[in-house]
């Protein structure tokens, strides 16, 4: 068997959880392979609302398998948070979650840091959700984190605490004072007992090599779906650097955030709203500053799962969209919250960016040009699709947009979500 990927192809919060949670019946095992408490994955479903940092998206469903892999970075109070809103809606996690021992600890002490190097930064700061999650990664690749696997040793509080003492200094050297910053509303010496007593507490889960599980799986028969986190448009490589996240969201980050073979990956589900959100500092072309992004912002809630800031919102931009379909090898498009276009009587596309009397399809500008936008009006929809059920009862404008995206990007439209709930789906 191959491996699944589900990923957004935007710059995230393009609704990866519900579509996760309503594919998951289809797999075995669901694994996500990057990201941490940065990501807000969220699922509903009997009139209850979950957000999920960390924890994939398969987790109420107790026959499947929920593995974190070895390029997640982990909170364990933050995990903890979530584990306890599980376990009070009735489920045991402790049944079907796995965890990556490769997998790192994001230290109070990271978080700290993220604070403080944001504050350094003034105006050029990239909006960080000051999660820890970029210093995490950077100790990471320093050779220098501390793994989940150090939980397995009786070293574990020495080598927690050489960690921050190495980091105390950094912030100390920075000048700016930190003391005033609080991490998840509590002084950080609270923050710190709380998240050592949720570090050893992280124990009662099974801690493993899950790449050995997750290849001995497929070559059992098994079906894997890997969970993406973030965005494409994040990717530290290849999105709007360095407005981007700390980790490589895309395809290629499934081969070693999870350790699969790339020849052992399967369908690649893209995830894009119908319109686009970005959250934090950054480029966004299509961005409206009127009535219809706050319209947008309006109808789509479009407030962060994990910060609550407010999204930026504006049309669908399909250069960014080309782009992100060929670096992940998009074998199916599945487009969300097409519901909330629903009303508008005229829906606007960007189909190309143009400089210097040049068009581009795809977002390869010259540097320092900003872009004339070449944009596309379709017919908007009146009709309430939220309780469609089957595509040949779609309102036809809907269908004509989606045979235009879906032609445009170079991809098959295999799903439309028509609202929030897991069972508001509709494969074409």
């Amino acid at each position: 068997m191959k491996v699944d990927v589900i990923l957004g192809l935007q710059w995230g919060d393009e609704g990866k959880g519900k579509i996760v949670d309503a594919l998951a019946p289809q797999y075995d095992i669901i694994a996500r392979f990057q990201g941490g408490p940065n990501a807000g994955h969220t699922i509903i479903f009997n009139s209850r609302k979950f957000v999920l940092h960390s924890v994939p998206s398969g987790i109420f469903r107790s026959n499947i398998l929920n593995i974190i892999g070895n390029g997640v970075v982990l909170d364990p109070f933050i995990f903890f948070q979530e584990i306890d809103a599980i376990r009070e809606a009735g489920f045991d996690p402790s049944s079907n979650l796995l965890i990556s021992r490769s997998a790192h600890f994001i230290m109070p002490s990271h978080r700290l840091l993220d604070a403080v190097n944001e504050a350094a930064m003034g105006e050029k700061k990239i909006g960080s959700t000051l999660k820890g999650i970029g210093p995490c990664y950077t100790d990471k690749y320093k050779r220098s984190g501390l793994r989940v696997g150090e939980l397995e040793h009786n070293g574990f509080q020495t080598e927690y605490e050489s960690r921050r003492e190495i980091h105390m200094k950094l912030i100390a050297a920075s000048g700016v004072d930190y003391r005033g910053i609080l991490l998840d509303g509590l002084p950080f010496d609270e923050y710190e007992q709380e998240w050592l007593k949720a570090a050893h507490k992280m124990k009662q889960f099974r801690i493993a090599a899950t790449e050995i599980e997750i290849n001995k799986s497929m070559a059992a028969g098994k079906k894997v779906l890997a969970e993406g986190a973030q965005g494409t448009l994040l990717d530290v490589d290849f999105g709007s650097y360095p407005f981007v996240t700390s980790s490589n969201t895309m395809t290629g980050g499934v081969c070693t955030g999870l350790g699969v073979a790339p020849s052992h990956v399967g369908k690649v589900f893209g995830i894009f709203k119908a319109y686009c959100t970005r959250v934090g500092n950054g480029p966004f072309p299509t961005e409206l500053f009127d009535d219809m992004g706050e319209l947008l912002r309006k109808n789509g809630n479009e407030f962060g799962a994990t910060t609550g800031r407010p999204r930026r919102t504006g049309w669908l931009d399909m250069p960014a969209l080309r782009y992100s379909v060929m670096l992940n090898g998009v074998t199916d498009l599945i487009m969300t919250k097409a519901d909330v276009l629903t009303g508008l009587e005229t829906i606007k596309v960007c189909d190309a960016y143009k400089c210097a009397d040049k068009l581009y399809d795809m977002p390869d500008i010259p540097a320092g040009c900003k872009p004339d936008l070449i944009i596309k009006e379709m017919n908007g929809w009146s009709a309430d699709i939220t309780t469609t059920t089957q595509a040949n009862q779609l309102p036809p404008a809907l269908t004509e947009y989606s045979r235009f995206v879906e032609k445009s990007a170079g991809a098959h439209l295999s799903y439309i979500s028509t609202g929030p709930d897991r069972e508001q789906i509709i494969k074409l």
